[in-house]
């Protein structure tokens, strides 16, 4: 049998922080003009420079999906991701050389400078042949290369230009509006679904009687009310630590909470939840006035 040989490709690796159309340019330009067969785009879980990064790498990894899977013979791969920590790109190298050979590397001009300090860089130098992308105000210095192309870029963007300004300008029309909420610190949910987590958390931790109320239409101070029964007072605290320690993962940010031994509120900007013991809620009658809101809503709409 005859051994096939493996498809030549390039790797074009970052934060994608966000990915933007300079990214998509690149990896045009990558495909017009490098002999392969494939390019891969490898979303870091955490660049090794950096400490952190604005979207978690499950939202990254996402971003990518949108934008480049629909680009022949370009695919995201998340290997990186798979990691959990912290990737070296001779790492990712080796590990792509097992299906692929791995021609090229793709890197901005602005790493030139600190590309000598990148792990096994010399081993690097001998096994892959550096794309170089021009970037504004950044030397295009060789002297450390054994093989090297250079790949003019005219788009004068990077995604630090985009999170630190807010200029959505250069993000593609399909992620815009998510990486507008990731910049607000927003959820990327609808309400529908996250308030399908909440009652989730709250029916597995043995709540009761869970009620939602859509005050979209209302003159309220949410658009959503969630109302739940507790089994007693240290039910009630637990309830509320649970949602805490579901939620916030999922990007809820808890703007304030009133706590007191008759109930608790939790306050989401949009979404209230309110928990309490079954004699509480019987006594505020709550939902009565929620009800009433509702209704009336619903009245001025026929109108």
């Amino acid at each position: 049998m005859v051994n096939q040989p493996k498809p030549t490709v390039a790797i074009f690796g970052g934060s994608f922080d966000p990915p933007h159309m300079g990214h998509q340019q690149i990896v045009e330009k990558a495909m017009q003009n490098l002999d392969i067969d494939k390019l891969l785009v490898v979303p870091a879980y955490l660049n090794p420079f950096k400490t952190s990064s604005l979207a978690d790498a499950e939202q990254r990894l996402i971003w990518c999906h949108t934008l480049f899977d629909e680009i022949p013979n370009v695919i995201v791969d998340d290997y990186e991701i798979k990691q959990g920590k912290s990737t070296t790109t001779s790492q990712s190298v080796k590990h792509f050389n097992i299906d692929y050979d791995v021609k090229y590397l793709i890197i901005g001009s602005d790493n030139l400078s600190t590309l000598t300090k990148w792990h096994e860089f010399e081993w690097l130098n001998s096994h892959i042949i550096w794309v170089i992308i021009t970037r504004e105000n950044h030397e295009i210095r060789t002297d450390m290369l054994r093989e090297w192309k250079v790949l003019v870029l005219d788009a004068p963007v990077s995604s630090t230009d985009i999170r630190d300004e807010k200029d959505l300008t250069y993000v593609d029309k399909k992620i815009k509006e998510s990486v507008k909420k990731v910049l607000k610190g927003q959820p990327l949910m609808t309400i529908e679904e996250r308030i399908e987590n909440i009652i989730k958390i709250l029916d597995e931790k043995k709540a009761e009687e869970i009620e939602v109320f859509n005050l979209d239409d209302a003159d309220y101070i949410a658009d959503r009310v969630v109302i739940a029964n507790s089994l007693n007072l240290k039910h009630t605290q637990a309830l509320f630590d649970h949602l805490k320690e579901g939620l916030r993962p999922l990007g809820e940010t808890f703007l304030h909470s009133d706590v007191s031994d008759e109930w608790i509120v939790a306050d989401l900007g949009d979404i209230l939840i309110h928990i309490m013991i079954p004699e509480y809620r019987q006594r505020y009658s709550l939902e009565t006035f929620l009800s009433e809101l509702v209704e009336n809503q619903n009245k001025n709409t026929e109108a």
